[in-house]
């Protein structure tokens, strides 16, 4: 029987993360739906993971050279059967209601694409509960990342996203560049489409595993919102910004604090404390309430640096790659 949904997962050296998204989209209460895999040119195989659920999952899997999760997701969409694509990242665990909350979601026959929120897991390490935090606070700018639409229009990502056979058609796949999923949803609104957030639809985000990784990742999504802009004239928000505001506030609070007073440095006390006292309220982990201080600061230097750095080199001196050259560029895992 055809499937109603195609779940398109991009992998990448990951068989551990494949495990437990397999595991739990094995456990889903509604199985109206086939799961379609691209290895993209991993040196770390998942092919022995996807063998042991062959059986109790529709699963089509594909390998290819290295070329970018994009291009992985498009291969896939190729070669899918359903008249929806969903879209997971390999760090994702789904809960077990997901698609049936999704199916009666889209009863709603005039919704075209769809996104949901994240949240951690009760398994996950302190660490990964405490970037979620980070990424999710109102404290931060990753409310819109966790559900709230208050700060600006929701748009879906690629953790947690779907939208139909027609939309692909009309629209076409992924460019392959930093905030992908970004590009898409804004194509997608402008083609007329309707997106919508289906709050029940959420799912469990691994998201990076160290604090390392988490600050290269958010650098680039700042660096990439000044593509964006370049893409997109107007779609730049003031929330955009904050976290470049941020920066710069921080480190003339520092200065003023060395140099005139150390009254200065009290905003940074407060917010801090503002952060571990909310961190703590909704993890009930003091653990996690101490790591969410240091990751929701990189949280914002790390974007907000990114950000700067893109924005004086792109914007105002013009220098380095042009839109087509950004678009074009492979990106690194």
């Amino acid at each position: 029987m055809k499937p109603r949904f195609s779940i398109i997962i991009p992998v990448y050296n990951r068989p551990d993360e494949i495990d437990d998204l397999l595991k739990s989209l094995q456990q889903q209460t509604l199985k109206n739906f086939e799961v379609v895999i691209t290895e993209d040119g991993s040196t770390i195989p998942c092919a022995d993971v996807i063998g042991r659920y062959e059986n109790s999952l529709p699963i089509k899997y594909f390998t290819k050279p290295n070329e970018g999760r994009s291009i992985a997701r498009n291969h896939s969409m190729e070669r899918a059967d359903g008249d929806w694509f969903v879209f997971f990242d390999s760090d994702c665990v789904i809960p077990e209601n997901y698609f049936e909350n999704l199916t009666a979601a889209l009863t709603d026959t005039s919704i075209d694409c769809f996104g949901g929120p994240d949240a951690a897991h009760d398994s996950f390490s302190t660490t990964q509960k405490a970037i979620n935090f980070a990424m999710t606070s109102f404290l931060t700018t990753g409310g819109i990342r966790g559900g709230k639409v208050s700060m600006e229009k929701f748009t879906p990502r690629t953790f947690n996203m779907g939208f139909s056979r027609e939309v692909y058609e009309r629209v076409g796949g992924f460019r392959e560049m930093f905030s992908e999923d970004i590009d898409m949803s804004k194509r997608i609104e402008a083609a007329g489409f309707k997106i919508v957030l289906i709050r029940e639809a959420a799912v469990y985000h691994k998201r990076r595993v160290d604090f390392r990784k988490f600050f290269r990742q958010v650098y680039v999504f700042g660096m990439s919102r000044i593509t964006l802009k370049l893409l997109y004239p107007g779609s730049m928000k003031l929330v955009h910004a904050l976290p470049a505001c941020f920066v710069l506030g921080l480190l003339a609070l520092i200065l003023l604090g060395m140099f005139m007073s150390p009254w200065w440095l009290t905003p940074i006390a407060v917010y801090a404390l503002a952060l571990f006292l909310s961190a703590w309220s909704s993890t009930r982990s003091l653990i996690v309430a101490a790591k969410a201080l240091p990751a929701s600061f990189i949280q914002l230097v790390g974007y907000g640096l990114g950000f700067i750095n893109a924005y004086v080199r792109k914007i105002l001196l013009r220098r380095g790659r042009d839109v087509q050259e950004e678009i074009n560029l492979r990106r690194g895992k």
